[in-house]
């Protein structure tokens, strides 16, 4: 008998405690697991011997675990560290290792996006070339939609369910009033346009909003998008614009400054606000009103309006990766299978993570209009069931009854 350690990783999601509920609920039914331990903020509580005894916390409380499910961002917390190549540095890996041999670590599941998948690769990778019996599972993360080998990634749904809501109601809030008007909204996506795609399921019967998306998958030419807005006011009063923060010139360039040419942790340009660079593109150009909405982290943990589809399909996840590493399997990533496309049905499947990490899907071709500023239907019928259905959120004095996340701050 073993224990098992999970941890969460890199920008919340609605849907992301679902998966560590789903990894809790799996874990004490099987007999081979003796303890569920969590790890604070990451790969760093590992290294840093903070964690949380999830067996006690949540054994034989239901109703604990059904509110962990709904309740937004992480509850073990998150962390942006990168682990180096034990080639170039051993110590983080005899550090770790030397952790999960003192608590008698047998299953050890990461939950994260890109990078946390480049950990459990490399984990994984030193276990087996140093003969380490631990099993090593990755379960996918990320709003953005980015990782490869899986159709879709849980987070992605809920925040996609966000924007597309979001829209509508700018919409609303925009049409009302008769005068002339562009509304720039910035959705996240440096590289990936998943994001900023998914804004067009806001379209109804009655509202064209977004009129037009731009993704970062397409050069934006500054001189076609004020001639597009041009063309547009011929015909409406009001134009509503979807923009990824990431959008590129074709010398691929970022339309957003980078700000004092600085990167983050991982390498990634920091940049400044493309909604408003745009927006004051546009005010040198148009005699009419222009102003740019970022939705910002706004748009990672809106459990209140989170996907069921995307929440239930994160415990399935999860509750996959315990049943794989106790069937012996490491060094995986737990990727959704689209079976049938007309009645949506998936399944849940273990990939190599070493074809997921460090690789990034991108919105293919057949999914963008070949104008460049807009979706196709296939994107559409791609996105819809991923937003559907609703979670059965209970409320407190008015307010989403979330799990307390306050215990991260006391340890």
């Amino acid at each position: 008998m073993s224990n098992c350690i999970v941890a969460q990783s890199g920008g919340p999601t609605a849907a992301i405690n679902a998966s560590l509920c789903g990894v809790i609920e799996a874990a004490l039914m099987h007999p081979e697991i003796d303890t569920i331990y969590g790890a604070l903020n990451g790969i760093a509580g590992v290294l840093e011997d903070h964690t949380l005894n999830l067996t006690e916390l949540f054994a034989h409380k239901p109703e604990s675990l059904q509110q962990l499910r709904y309740t937004p961002a992480m509850y073990l917390g998150s962390c942006r560290f990168k682990l180096p190549d034990y080639s170039k540095a051993a110590e983080p890996y005899e550090k770790i290792f030397s952790f999960f041999k003192e608590k008698s670590i047998g299953y050890f599941l990461y939950i994260g996006g890109n990078d946390s998948m480049d950990t459990v690769s490399k984990l994984s990778k030193y276990a087996t070339e140093h003969h380490i019996d631990v099993k090593i599972i990755g379960i996918p993360k990320t709003i953005d939609n980015d990782l490869v080998e899986t159709d879709h990634t849980p987070g992605f749904g809920s925040a996609a369910k966000y924007v597309a809501t979001t829209m509508l109601e700018i919409a609303h809030d925009t049409y009302i009033y008769d005068l002339e008007s562009v509304t720039i909204v910035e959705i996240m996506g440096r590289n990936a346009g998943w994001l900023t795609a998914a804004s067009a399921l806001a379209r109804t019967t009655y509202s064209s909003a977004p009129d037009l998306i731009y993704l970062p998958e397409t050069a934006f030419d500054v001189k076609q998008f004020i001639e597009r807005i041009k063309t547009l006011q011929k015909s409406r009063k009001n134009i509503i614009v979807a923009v990824s923060e990431g959008i590129k010139d074709k010398e691929g360039n970022y339309v957003a400054a980078s700000v004092s040419g600085t990167n983050d942790a991982f390498g990634h340009a920091k940049l400044s606000g493309v909604g408003k660079t745009l927006e004051y593109m546009l005010a040198d150009q148009l005699g009419c009103k222009v102003r740019s909405v970022e939705l910002s982290v706004l748009q990672r943990a809106a459990g209140h309006i989170g996907s069921n589809t995307d929440i239930q399909e994160a415990v399935a996840v999860g509750k996959a990766a315990v049943e794989s590493a106790v069937r012996g399997l490491t060094g995986k990533m737990m990727a959704i299978r689209r079976l049938n496309v007309a009645s949506y049905e998936v399944d849940i499947q273990p990939v190599d993570v070493g074809l997921v990490a460090n690789h990034e899907k991108e919105v293919p071709k057949h999914y963008i209009s070949a104008s460049g500023d807009d979706v196709t239907s296939d994107f559409i019928n791609y996105a819809r069931p991923l937003i559907e259905g609703e979670t059965p959120l209970t409320y407190k004095n008015g307010l989403p009854n979330y799990m307390d996340i306050q215990h991260l701050k006391n340890r």
